[in-house]
């Protein structure tokens, strides 16, 4: 290769969405929960518990939105550098990216003029596109859109955190705390399966990661709730 440019494959729009929405319903399930679990522990006033979850989950939903929106627009900043650079090389040294295009080529298996011929044509096509492709695996024209995976993380936790939220509120006092935690276990077991065959990874491992995560973080905050709850009772 003739330049230092990442080859890295960039990440599409539709799987920005789809990560941010799994990993936002997941954030939902465990943070709600854990927060709903924790002052159930401390109190069994309905109307507490309520407040508590509602303002956690709208803080929560908006820190995963912004928190999405600077992380893919600071992806989408790169992806425009990389971009600017290619265009800049296309322009200042032609003979040079044509090579290296057809070096890409041929180290995908093509023979050395089949590879030359396919870099021709392609950089007459539509050279910019033709490097993006290749070398940066950008579509100039589908640039990662942050405001998407902002709008689907928001919603995806909100979603998620009113699954918790909505279990410790409509179940009767004695039942809430376990009531809860095996819908959100079920749902945090739901979000690891589908977050394990986005990413292609053991459903397995990610499942039972989730699920023990889920409990440990909502274990810490029911102690602590119940702790707190019996010292200023």
């Amino acid at each position: 290769m003739t330049h230092d440019e990442p080859h890295d494959e960039v990440t599409g729009d539709r799987m920005n969405w789809l990560r941010a929405g799994v990993l936002g319903a997941n954030d939902g399930i465990v943070s709600t929960a854990s927060l709903v679990v924790g002052v159930a522990g401390a109190t069994t006033d309905r109307a507490q518990i309520l407040v508590a979850g509602l303002a956690g989950l709208f803080a929560g939903a908006m820190s995963m939105a912004s928190g999405e929106y600077v992380s893919v627009s600071s992806q989408r900043d790169a992806e425009r550098a990389l971009l600017a650079k290619e265009r800049r090389e296309l322009r200042e040294m032609p003979e040079e990216e044509l090579e290296e295009l057809a070096e890409i080529y041929e180290g995908k298996g093509l023979d050395a003029d089949t590879a030359q011929e396919v870099a021709k044509q392609l950089t007459k096509h539509d050279a910019l596109a033709a490097h993006a492709e290749a070398e940066l695996h950008i579509d100039p024209d589908e640039l990662t859109n942050p405001w998407g995976a902002a709008i689907a993380s928001f919603i995806s936790f909100t979603i998620g955190a009113l699954l918790p939220l909505a279990a410790i509120i409509l179940t009767p006092t004695s039942l809430r705390v376990p009531v809860t935690v095996v819908a959100a276990v079920l749902t945090l077991a739901l979000t690891g399966f589908l977050s394990a065959k986005l990413s292609g990874a053991g459903k397995r491992r990610a499942v039972v990661r989730n699920v023990v995560g889920g409990l440990i973080a909502m274990g810490v905050t029911y102690a602590i709730g119940s702790l707190v709850g019996q010292s200023i009772g």
